[in-house]
């Protein structure tokens, strides 16, 4: 008997091509997810600029209103040089070794400082960025690099005690609101005769340095909040007639 023939279309579909389709269905499906991976790196990358551009308009904008305060008649002379608000002439300390502060510049700082407190209170980068004041103190070269560091931290220690003392007769008080912001944004902050100036005068001066958080810092907060502040404990530790403890020189 002879062997049945096969047909002539079962000899034309090989096992090969059966194996080329799936390497094929393989392909598709590795280049679809490398796209969906190529998308959710460019989306990141875009938020990540986006927020950056969102964080840097928001300071921006908060420093051209400062910029606007100090512009005011009353506040002639202070200068706004990047985040820092520079006292000029107005802070700075008249002689050598001194840690007061002069009757116009005791007012000064309680006239500045709570319109300061206001844009931060008012405005995104103030609500979402900002991070802490430093108050900067600065010595000349004059002396011991210890002396003037310690000079210059009682120097910065000073206004922060001008700023949450009571009021003189005559002068305005300070809110509780500002108070509160102030004990616990504002940072002491002593350079001894770093960042010198033209002058020895001009080198015994105060700044107000503001400083922002990062991304990555706003991101941690989120995630991790800090535990609240006691308002009890704080409005006692708060006694607006409580004696400045640096000895005046």
């Amino acid at each position: 008997m002879s062997a049945p023939k096969r047909g002539r279309e079962e000899g034309e579909k090989p096992f090969w091509i059966s194996f080329s389709d799936l390497m094929s269905a393989l392909m598709v499906l590795f280049l679809v997810a490398m796209s969906v991976a190529l998308l959710a790196v460019t989306k990141k990358v875009s938020q990540d600029e986006q927020e950056d551009r969102e964080r840097k308009e928001a300071i921006a904008h908060l420093m051209q209103q400062v910029s606007k305060v100090v512009s005011q008649k009353e506040f002639e002379g202070v200068r706004v040089i990047g985040n820092t608000i520079d006292f000029g002439p107005r802070g700075r300390f008249e002689r050598e070794g001194q840690n007061t502060l002069s009757v116009p510049q005791r007012a000064l700082v309680r006239q500045f400082t709570p319109k300061l407190l206001s844009e931060l209170r008012d405005s995104d980068a103030g609500k979402h960025w900002f991070k802490r004041a430093v108050v900067e103190g600065y010595a000349s070269q004059t002396g011991k690099y210890l002396f003037n560091l310690n000079l210059s931290l009682e120097r910065s220690e000073r206004v922060i005690c001008e700023l949450l003392r009571a009021p003189e007769p005559g002068e305005a008080a300070m809110s509780d609101e500002d108070r509160k912001l102030i004990a616990t944004k504002f940072f002491v902050g002593g350079a001894s005769f770093n960042s010198l100036r033209a002058t020895a005068d001009d080198s015994r001066r105060i700044e107000f340095k503001l400083e922002f958080k990062t991304r990555q810092e706003r991101r941690e907060e989120l995630e991790n909040p800090a535990s609240l502040v006691d308002e009890a404990a704080l409005a006692q530790a708060l006694d607006p007639n409580e004696r400045c403890p640096i000895f005046s020189r």
